[in-house]
């Protein structure tokens, strides 16, 4: 496998690190859009500890096979056992500490390769703004899923062999077609082939994009093509909130992250926001939350507090099948199928290990 260069995150001090790979800067130096590395691997790169950061225009899925991991999702913790599956879209800020001797896989895509895959396949992860965490079950489906992640990892590791590209698509999707067919996103809707989902998708798109600028629902609208009017009467039907309110959740999310995971003043969070002054932020904050932002990271930031409860809201998760503590069995017979299966304190910016 190619070495990776380490190299310092491209980002102010006091922000959120952000990086392309954990670890390896803001630049994608590896060459495939793609990156899969073990769980094991963490020990020698980060004593276990993958820092709180995140990454723009990348994708992660971590396999937990076995042993143990607490993940940190945008200030939601939990501890988790094996067969769970760990999905991270793009800006999420995230960590993950692991129990010594723990073994899986952290796969890193970008969106340009993920967003081919959900165009010839059908799948809606793109559209996915939220983390979740899976419950992989002990079923022939489930088999194939966690075999598919090992022959990834092993063809990912033969950087010659003939054909790499396409087995490595081919197996990728094996996996991104199990998640899609556990349900994620919650809102199959924003990936919808008519034209009102198509508009909420292409919007929802443009606020993670544009949130900070403060846009109209108007620019939004002409941008899309279509009236506000229309685009609010499809965001209400789709979503049963208005355009202007998914807007202010999204400036809500982030100014939640810039609090809780960097030393800024709230005047520099507000300034990078887009708000006229501090006073206007605090009310907008305080007017969707109940509480101001100094009060909100005081909280946050107490030793053994709990989360903030904008935060505690439980992670998407399936009820956990009975699973056990060792690695997976491997299954006796058949390849990876696409058809197998069920159902359809302050942290520094996006690092790399995938993570």
């Amino acid at each position: 496998m190619e070495s990776l260069t380490p190299a310092p995150p491209a980002h102010d001090h006091t922000a959120i690190p952000i990086y392309k790979l954990y670890g390896y800067g803001n630049v994608w130096t590896a060459s495939d859009p793609l990156y899969c590395e073990t769980i094991a691997a963490q020990e020698k790169l980060h004593n276990w500890h993958v820092t709180a950061h995140k990454h723009t225009d990348l994708f992660q899925v971590l396999f937990l096979e076995s042993g143990e991991v607490t993940v940190v999702l945008d200030g939601r913790e939990r501890t988790l056992r094996p067969g769970r599956l760990v999905l991270v879209p793009q800006r999420v800020v995230h960590e993950f500490i692991f129990r010594p001797g723990s073994n899986g896989y952290i796969l890193t895509l970008t969106y340009a390769l993920l967003h081919g895959l959900c165009a010839r396949f059908g799948l809606a992860l793109t559209a996915a703004t939220d983390p979740a965490v899976l419950v992989m079950g002990t079923d022939e489906a489930g088999r194939h899923v966690a075999l598919s992640f090992r022959q990834l990892d092993r063809e990912y590791r033969g950087l010659h062999s003939p054909q790499r590209g396409p087995l490595l698509e081919s197996l990728l999707s094996v996996i991104l077609v199990w998640i899609h067919r556990q349900g994620y996103p919650a809102n199959p809707a924003a990936a919808g082939v008519d034209p009102g989902s198509q508009h909420l998708t292409r919007y929802a798109r443009m606020i993670e994009d544009h949130h900070a600028r403060q846009h109209r629902v108007a620019w939004y609208a002409q941008r899309i093509g279509v009236t506000p009017a229309h685009l609010n009467a499809v965001v209400q039907a789709l979503t049963g909130k208005s355009a202007l309110e998914l807007i202010h959740e999204r400036l809500l999310l982030e100014a939640r992250r810039e609090l809780i995971y960097t030393p800024r003043p709230i005047g520099a969070i507000s300034d990078s926001l887009g708000f006229a002054d501090p006073g206007y932020f605090t009310r907008f904050f305080k007017r969707l939350t109940g509480v101001s932002p100094k009060d909100f990271r005081r909280r946050a930031l107490a030793p053994g507090a709990e989360p903030p409860a904008e935060l505690s809201a439980e992670l998407p998760v399936e009820l956990p099948a009975e699973w056990p503590d060792g690695p997976w069995a491997e299954p006796s017979a058949g390849p990876p199928c696409l058809a197998a299966g069920a159902r359809g304190e302050h942290a520094h910016a996006d690092q790399a290990t995938g993570s």
